[in-house]
């Protein structure tokens, strides 16, 4: 087995690993759920002169305590195998290096394992402040995805690069797109879960509403919305207004990284081809993503901005990254199409 074959090797055993932390914190998540349905049942109160159902009291601390317990042996085993699968996806990139005997950021491949490393690395921290399980469940859900697409479709040999990316630029100017790229992942899903904590605080939901003409509808998605028992686990998160803080240092950092990316491209491009600036097409969308974020933080700290407004900032910025990163790479030719595929 080659270095190449045996980074593959840990890339797949980070896959498995993804999948179990997945799947622990969707458990986790089920579990915090049950747990604050059966505390509200129990704070159900009863009509007068009606009969209370004798063996729900009784039975819902106990059925409480269950579930908390079933939640924590989750969250543990979601943490551990998410600790793991970084130190596997860390061996591997390593390994890949070792194979190509450069830094392993020079094609889509690279650039999504090592994106995702560092996406992991900062969930870890994120969660080691503020363990929310929607977030580990979103954030390795998409780490798992981008994981599984970069061994089955942007998977290149591991081999010396093009004479262009033969400069220490490579590892300090992708390096910093790609650490931008992580924390935006989890600053996207810290968003997520500010608007969901903040629709239910608020009641926002038509489906809240009774409908005369098609109530069965309603009830069959009564489950469904935000306002209804399946999301009973956001009344133990933070508040939305804390969310928006954490998410807004996140995104805070991110920028200042997309700012380097920019800066640092601009200095090998006049390096390499002998301008700063050439609009080409992925230059233009990372200088789209930066004036979206960059309006993002303007609309918080000068005008105002809180809540849902500020939230779609967030998403159309998220969006364009991922756009940039795909669609440019893939579809679109330009002096930075280093897909290798």
């Amino acid at each position: 087995m080659t270095v190449a074959e045996l980074s593959d090797l840990f890339v797949w055993s980070a896959a498995t690993a993804l999948t179990i932390a997945l799947v622990a914190y969707s458990i986790e998540l089920a579990r915090i759920t049950e747990a604050a349905q059966a505390v509200r049942h129990a704070r159900q109160p009863v009509a007068v002169g009606a009969v209370a159902p004798v063996p729900a009291v009784p039975e819902a601390p106990a059925s409480v305590g269950a579930a908390v317990e079933r939640s924590r042996r989750a969250a543990g085993i979601a943490r551990s195998t998410l600790v793991l699968a970084t130190g596997l996806l860390l061996v591997a990139i390593v390994l890949r290096g070792v194979a190509a005997g450069r830094s392993p950021t020079a094609n889509m491949y690279e650039f999504t394992i090592l994106g995702t490393f560092c996406a992991l690395v900062a969930l870890i921290v994120v969660q080691r402040r503020h363990p929310i399980a929607f977030v580990g469940v979103l954030v390795t859900g998409i780490s798992l995805l981008a994981v599984v697409v970069a061994l089955n479709t942007l998977h290149v040999r591991a081999d010396a690069v093009q004479p262009a990316l033969q400069n220490y630029w490579l590892v300090i100017h992708v390096g910093v797109a790609i650490i931008a790229t992580g924390i935006s992942t989890v600053g996207f899903a810290t968003t997520v879960l500010q608007l969901l904590k903040d629709a239910r605080v608020e009641g926002r939901s038509r489906l809240e509403r009774p409908w005369q003409r098609a109530d069965g509808l309603r009830k069959a998605f009564v489950g469904a919305r935000v306002t209804g028992p399946a999301f009973a686990w956001l009344d133990q998160v933070p508040e939305a207004r804390r969310l928006e803080a954490s998410a807004f240092r996140q995104h805070a950092v991110a920028f200042v990284l997309w700012t380097l990316t920019l800066v640092g491209g601009a200095i090998w491009a006049e390096e390499a081809w002998g301008r700063y600036w050439g609009w080409d097409p992925k230059e233009t969308g990372t200088f789209v993503a930066w004036v979206v974020y960059a309006a993002y933080l303007h609309a918080r700290t000068t005008r105002g901005w809180a809540g849902r407004r500020a939230a779609y900032l967030v998403f159309v910025a998220y969006t364009v990254v991922l756009l940039n990163f795909t669609v440019v790479n893939l579809f679109i030719n330009g002096k930075h199409s280093y897909s290798g595929l």
